[in-house]
């Protein structure tokens, strides 16, 4: 049966897309919404961006037919079949209105979107509600509605694909894996560059899928090191093997707090370019979301304001710099030392550390990308970001899909996740879930128990 849904202006903000996402039902759009829209259509940042391309697609349906008696989607060529209403209050007689709007006060632009939802229920289709606001979505069951968060680009986190698998095999299988080098295990590796780890008594082998149905050894030194920092774990093994590997030029970490998913990815980013000169300049960026209270505004140029948000970024470059390379072992490095170098990095044009607000409408090439805190970016924040890649460019997104800022997002709907799963199958993508903590023991502690 065919369903009208009404959506809530924080679904419109999430995904300016989301009105052909219903197939061939109506849509409703309440006038509110609209009034919403225009508070936030000045923004200049992904909501603002999404506000007003809302409001564009809008006025291009009203070209096709008046938007209040309804105007098929197909008109601005989408392949959504359904038919697109804005609509105001009405039905004022009902007796939920009536409670919505019991005093002056109470008739806030929520409950205005609410009494136009309940106003659409005199139409012969089922009414659902669709919004990323909790309690709005209380408010609507409380008033008999069929109520859904937007999951067009929701994954199962739960099921979040980990980027390796283990499997078990006799001595004489796993001695014959580790002199060749190939294995053709029991089951096929469902994934390109996923990760096999072979167990076999106490020995631990690793091999990656080199694909028809084979896995190539993963060489496990003890004094393998990129930029000094050597793998404490099997996991960060994985993670460098792809983040050294050139063919491999989009790369996923996840994994919670003190796995080590900023700092392999930073030592990775120097060795590639300063070492290996693979690329021209390493690009940080993080999303520009507090965690907790914001503390306002910061005086300053915009290098000034950046530096306190990237600080997490700046620790990652002490520690590694600091760091004696093995050339310079016998000479150490002092505190001004590291931080001098750091500035002569970014004088140079080698390093560059940038908000994620400036990276739209970009054309990089031969660059190596970091995005720290993934998890609090939109699907479409990071389809923008990965477009912007030119010519020879790595990117890596780092993020815990579990730890998460971003009021409308969480572990299912974040950009991340999305990624994760929509690019498993690709043979330009690599991925690894990292899961020990190694920042310290105390960090571990808390990762584990807190």
């Amino acid at each position: 049966m065919l369903k009208s849904f009404v959506l809530d202006t924080n679904v419109l903000l999430h995904d300016a897309s989301s009105l052909e996402a219903f197939a061939d039902n109506d849509v409703i759009i309440p006038i509110p919404v609209l009034e919403e829209l225009d508070k936030f259509k000045k923004d200049q940042n992904a909501i603002g961006r999404n506000a007003r391309q809302v409001i564009r697609t809008l006025d291009k349906l009203r070209s096709a037919g008046h938007l209040t008696d309804g105007v098929p989607l197909a008109a601005i060529g989408s392949p959504a079949a359904g038919r697109l209403f804005v609509a105001y209050e009405a039905d004022i007689d009902n007796p939920k209105i009536k409670l919505l709007f019991d005093s002056e006060a109470a008739r806030s632009a929520d409950n205005r979107i609410l009494a136009v939802a309940l106003a659409a229920r005199k139409h012969d289709h089922p009414v659902v509600f669709i919004s990323k606001d909790i309690n709005m979505r209380l408010k609507a069951d409380a008033l008999g509605f069929k109520v859904m968060d937007f999951e067009r680009e929701k994954v199962k986190p739960d099921e979040l694909y980990r980027g390796f698998r283990t499997i078990e095999l006799p001595p004489d299988k796993a001695t014959q894996f580790e002199r060749s080098g190939i294995i053709r295990p029991p089951e096929p590796l469902d994934y390109p560059n996923e990760f096999l780890i072979v167990k076999s008594g106490e020995k631990r082998l690793l091999g990656r899928n080199a694909g028809h149905g084979e896995v190539a050894l993963v060489p496990m030194y003890d004094n393998y090191k990129i930029w000094n920092i050597s793998p404490r774990n099997i996991e960060q093994r994985m993670a460098f093997d792809l983040l050294m590997d050139q063919k491999v030029p989009l790369v996923t970490l996840v994994g919670g707090a003190g796995t080590g998913k900023t700092l392999l990815a930073i030592a990775a980013a120097l060795a590639n370019t300063l070492n290996s000169k693979r690329y021209e300049r390493i690009l940080v960026s993080r999303p520009i979301i507090p965690m907790g209270n914001d503390i306002g505004f910061i005086p300053g140029s915009k290098d000034d304001k950046l530096r306190n948000w990237m600080q997490p970024i700046f620790d990652n470059l002490d520690f590694l710099l600091d760091a004696p390379e093995p050339e310079k072992a016998k000479n150490g490095k002092t505190s001004s030392a590291v931080n001098s170098r750091v500035k002569n990095l970014m004088a140079s044009g080698q390093l560059e550390l940038e908000a994620l607000t400036y990276i739209r409408g970009r054309s990089i090439a031969k660059q190596f990308i970091v995005v720290d805190e993934a998890q609090n970016l939109t699907p479409h924040e990071v389809k923008t970001i990965i477009s912007r890649a030119g010519a020879d460019t790595k990117i890596v997104l780092t993020g815990d899909p579990w730890q998460i800022d971003n009021p409308y997002l969480d572990s299912a709907s974040n950009g991340l996740s999305y990624l994760v799963e929509r690019m498993k199958r690709q043979a330009i993508f690599g991925h690894v879930m990292l899961q020990s903590s190694e920042r310290s023991e105390l960090a571990g502690l808390a990762a584990r128990i807190l």
